[in-house]
């Protein structure tokens, strides 16, 4: 699915590029599985700004998507390929033999008409959701579950997959596209295939009113500040880089380089094998 370029005969249609939607299949979503989405311009119950720079934007609606899988053994035919304005992923409209429809992100290459299946006895084919146990190695998954029964939280953006590498002692060790080994409990379900829309990395915004329409809005730097608006701000000219005795923080003072926001002692590290830097984790 390559993207559009435009003829620049304005300043913006220089850069900008846009998803070609020729693999949508349906312009407008199940009335049943949609929810209002309401904005909150970054502000909290109180009123006050919470998450900077957000505010404006198109209406959109939030697709509910079954990230779960849990209709096992149950085939469902996929009516349509459709677009979400929340996420960088395509979502397939699923209609199972009893008539229900749910969503699911879409893989690539699954086309319209096809079959799929949840469950351990499901065959490892695109679009398929199974358990990690009896996924072949090699494959690449999406979708992957953390605990077995939370429904995937993991692999779910465009273009992304994982690969399981080999199982050992009830455990199965997943690369993930960060390049984290990590180690999975193989009851956790994944769907087979590799998520859709792969040149989402290709789409360039190209100007400033795309970004509004995703109701993300303009946030200036700190250096271009004054001091008692942030901690970088002030001086004479470019006169604080972060290369000298300051360093570049947040308008609270948090480092913005350098610092590592990981807990030292999390829980989780146990299960991480190799980090996604390429080095081995150091358990305790």
């Amino acid at each position: 699915m390559p993207v559009k370029t435009f003829r620049p005969l304005t300043p913006s249609t220089r850069y900008i590029t846009v998803a070609n939607f020729d693999d949508i299949t349906k312009t407008k979503p199940e009335k049943r599985l949609v929810v209002i989405r309401k904005k909150t311009g970054g502000r909290n119950c109180y009123g006050r700004v919470t998450a900077r720079g957000i505010g404006g934007g198109h209406k959109q609606k939030i697709r509910l998507v079954d990230f779960k899988r849990n209709k096992r053994g149950i085939e469902a035919t996929v009516k349509a390929i459709e677009y979400d304005p929340i996420r960088t992923a395509r979502l397939a409209l699923l209609e199972y033999q009893d008539g229900e429809k749910r969503y699911i992100i879409a893989p690539n290459g699954l086309q319209v008409g096809a079959k799929v299946l949840s469950g351990p006895h499901a065959a490892p084919e695109v679009g398929n959701s199974l358990p990690l146990k009896v996924i072949p190695v090699g494959l690449p998954i999406h979708n992957l579950e953390l605990f077995p029964g939370r429904g995937g939280q993991m692999v779910r953006s465009a273009g992304g997959s994982a690969t399981v590498m080999s199982r050992d002692q009830g455990y199965a060790l997943v690369r993930l596209p960060s390049g984290e080994i990590r180690r999975i409990h193989e009851e956790c379900y994944a769907t087979i295939g590799q998520v859709g829309n792969l040149d989402n990395e290709n789409v360039t915004l190209g100007k400033a009113g795309r970004s509004r329409h995703r109701g993300i809005r303009p946030v200036n730097r700190g250096v271009a500040r004054n001091p008692v608006d942030h901690p970088n701000g002030g001086g004479a000219g470019k006169s604080k880089g972060g290369g000298g005795w300051q360093q570049l923080t947040s308008p609270w003072g948090v480092l913005a380089k350098g610092y590592r926001t990981r807990t030292r002692r999390k829980q989780s590290n146990r299960f991480i094998v190799v980090r996604r830097d390429g080095r081995p984790m150091k358990q305790k």
